[in-house]
């Protein structure tokens, strides 16, 4: 009994293994969103030997749906900046959910900038549905703040790892995102627009997001293929949620692994990498 007792269980996680290995683009986005799924804080704690966080954007404001600051890394000295979401309607509107305002863009430049001094390599983990569409972003510099990511993050001479670690939508997320290295975790997704907004502008029918999902090539393998990307971390079946601790040391892993890779680059050799990769796409 205890022999086919053992059999089953085998046969039920080969079947959960290959059951989340062929998912549609729509129930990866499921996965994504999933209210339990590790965010920016549980992350501090699950990668880094220390992380001591730092505030504001020294003009009189401190977004919480950015937090950044110095982190140890499997003994490397990193920057460490993320968006965070919160996992209760308490949390949600403490960190707005998931959405930057301005200051938070002017926060993470801060910090860029304090890395570039200082030579130390960034990380950056985006979970965000896009910034913050409200008329007090937009009053305060929106497109601004992330136009001039954009810029300041390309000249940076430090090595940039960017991982998409749930959602990764459109100027929001890449305002974080220019980096030498683009990784994204197995269920996360990136795009230009959300499904839902995809299909609203197209059909005029939000509920044809399936359609749009599969359109948009959200998915880390399609931008695998499309040289969006440059490469997946692998989560435990049934998502991120499901294990942090496995979650957490495969993301370890894949943050020294390419820190690593970049390590005898010049600055010029960086700089010039990150470039070339955005004028690819």
């Amino acid at each position: 009994l205890h022999k086919e007792i053992e059999t089953f269980e085998q046969q039920a996680n080969d079947y959960k293994r290959d059951l989340y290995s062929n998912l549609k683009p729509a129930q990866k986005l499921q996965i994504a969103r999933h209210q339990e799924r590790p965010n920016f804080l549980d992350y501090t704690t699950l990668i880094c030997d220390e992380f001591i966080e730092m505030h504001g954007d020294r003009t009189g404001s401190d977004d919480r749906a950015i937090i950044g600051g110095l982190a140890k890394i499997g003994g490397k000295n990193v920057m460490l900046i993320g968006t965070q979401k919160g996992k209760t309607t308490k949390e949600n509107l403490e960190y707005n959910f998931g959405m930057p305002q301005p200051e938070g863009y002017r926060k993470a430049l801060r910090l860029f900038n304090h890395a570039n001094k200082f030579n130390l390599p960034i990380v950056t983990l985006i979970d965000t549905p896009g910034a913050y569409p409200g008329i007090t972003a937009e009053e305060t510099g929106q497109g601004g703040a992330i136009a001039v990511n954009l810029r300041e993050m390309a000249k940076l001479n430090v090595p940039i790892i960017a991982i998409i670690t749930g959602e990764g939508c459109s100027g929001g997320a890449l305002g974080l995102g220019v980096a030498n290295k683009v990784l994204m975790l197995e269920h996360s997704y990136y795009t230009v627009i959300s499904p839902e907004g995809c299909a609203s502008i197209l059909w005029r029918d939000a509920a044809r997001f399936e359609d749009a999902a599969e359109a948009l090539k959200i998915t880390a393998n399609d931008l695998i293929e499309l040289n969006i990307v440059d490469g997946m971390i692998n989560e435990p079946v049934g998502g991120a949620h499901t294990n942090y601790q496995e979650m957490g040391e495969n993301m370890k892993k894949a943050i020294l692994e390419n820190l690593e890779s970049m390590s005898n680059m010049s600055s010029e050799e960086l700089r010039n990498q990150r470039y070339e990769n955005f004028r690819r796409m």
